[in-house]
């Protein structure tokens, strides 16, 4: 076996095993206390004992913990891709304005009555892709894209998005508008175990195209001129991960809203944990930031003493922090 095969496989048990504990816990806690003991015992098959216990498992639970694994995933794969393509440490989707013009996308199609899949998807699809090109050019130079410039293009553009998505909502006069509110601050408090699987079934592909290309990934990052020599197709490979990074972002977008900061916490807490290989980052960020997302969620859930707060601010109050950190010690 190759070293760096043993690497992933250790890594990515060590993640998993992560995982699982934070698939438990997220199924333990909630409105109704029960002990891990009950859960464990839930999971080896036995529901006869307790068939409320049964009900909100697989009902409310199950589904939300789902649905914020496979959130994680994305999200922090998607940060670490666009880390990987424009080299800087501080690129992430809702830094960059990608989430923004996602939601700005997805909620034209719920003010439209679309469906969320394949509807609404599409539209924060196109909402993505279209602030996504607005990024880059604002943000390149004649040959090569500009650090400095491209995160404040980011910052701008997302500013902007906001201020739409403020836009469209006092215009409507639609009566889910405290729901719209909510979910853009990131809602995973409707889970719905059919929808959680078909968001699964469209990212997943993604993981698989973004592990294959991460070693290619590795590549890009000595340089275009060095990647090329070495047979890389720069653009097709660009455009390629750029296509997939959106349609993830944008699929988990038009389904929990804005949830910052997961693609830039995660892929950098791993960076320095385990390296810079992305063949081993990239299962790396789809385990811990699924594990990642469930913690944060249970804190969304258990910190209130009534009702619960939206994840997206459990997200932005650990992000934020670490984003100012990142920017104050890439200037010095």
């Amino acid at each position: 076996m190759s070293k760096i095969l043993k690497n992933i496989y250790l890594v990515s048990g060590f993640l998993l095993f992560i995982l699982i504990f934070a698939v438990i816990l997220g199924l333990s806690l909630g409105s109704s206390q029960n002990n891990m003991k009950d859960i464990l015992y839930f999971l080896m098959g036995d529901h006869e004992k307790n068939p409320m216990l049964t009900s909100i498992i697989w009902q409310i639970r199950f589904p939300r913990v789902i649905l914020a694994a496979v959130v994680g995933a994305s999200l922090s794969l998607g940060g670490l891709v666009f880390q990987a393509l424009l080299r800087n440490p501080l690129a992430e989707p809702y830094i960059l304005g990608i989430s923004g013009g996602s939601a700005i996308g997805a909620i034209i199609g719920i003010l439209a009555g679309l469906a969320r899949f394949p509807g609404v998807c599409i539209f924060a699809f196109t909402g993505s892709m279209a602030t996504l090109g607005l990024v880059l050019i604002m943000g390149s130079g004649e040959s090569s894209l500009k650090k400095d410039s491209l995160l404040l293009s980011g910052v701008m553009i997302n500013a902007f998005c906001s201020s739409v998505i403020t836009f469209l909502i006092s215009l409507s006069q639609d009566s889910r508008i405290h729901n719209i509110l909510f979910w853009l601050m990131g809602d995973m408090s409707l889970p719905d175990l059919k929808q959680a699987g078909l968001l699964t079934l469209i990212v997943f592909p993604c993981f698989i195209l973004i592990f294959r290309l991460s070693h290619v990934m590795n590549l890009m990052l000595m340089g275009q001129e060095m990647a090329q020599t070495m047979g890389v197709n720069i653009k097709v490979i660009t455009l390629t991960l750029l296509a997939a990074t959106s349609l993830m972002i944008s699929a988990t977008v038009s389904y929990c809203g804005l949830l910052g900061f997961v693609g830039l916490v995660i892929p950098h807490l791993l960076r320095l944990i385990f390296g810079p290989d992305h063949r081993v980052l990239v299962p790396a960020c789809i385990l811990g930031g699924g594990a990642y997302m469930i913690f944060c969620d249970i804190l969304a859930r258990i910190l209130p003493q009534q009702g619960e707060m939206p994840t997206g601010v459990i997200t932005a109050m650990i992000g934020a922090p670490l984003f100012i950190y990142l920017l104050k010690r890439s200037k010095t």
